[in-house]
């Protein structure tokens, strides 16, 4: 019932920039929390930055100051700039929603995750 697809990963050199985006589409009443999470091999899956339906956004500590994480309402999609890339930035990023659907039960999707690769 609810979809997101992604787009934006890829390989880029340390230092450089990537743009993820993730765009919600189905039948859903709203959309609460939009973010992204990432998981590099062998670790666990991580929040990277979320954008909350309250309008705040929030980030892992490794990220803050690097990563911005932002919102379009009206696309039901969720914008995250890197810059100063690391190699140890180096993961599959999902994004992640949660919200109501038309019949007010709660949703929580996953995207299919798109690979950053952060050469050294």
């Amino acid at each position: 019932q609810v979809q997101l697809v992604e787009s934006g990963g890829g390989l880029v050199q340390a230092g450089g920039s990537l743009r993820l985006s993730c765009t919600a589409s189905g039948t859903f009443f709203s959309i609460l929390d939009m973010g992204w999470y990432r998981q590099a091999p062998g670790k666990q899956r991580e929040l990277v930055a979320v954008f909350t339906s309250g309008g705040s956004s929030n980030y892992a500590d490794s990220v803050k100051g690097r990563f911005t994480i932002s919102r379009d309402g009206t696309k039901n999609t969720v914008y995250m700039q890197m810059n100063s890339l690391k190699p140890e930035d180096t993961a599959v990023y999902y994004c992640n929603a949660n919200g109501l659907l038309r019949s007010m039960s709660t949703f929580y999707q996953w995207g299919q995750g798109t690979q950053v690769t952060v050469s050294s």
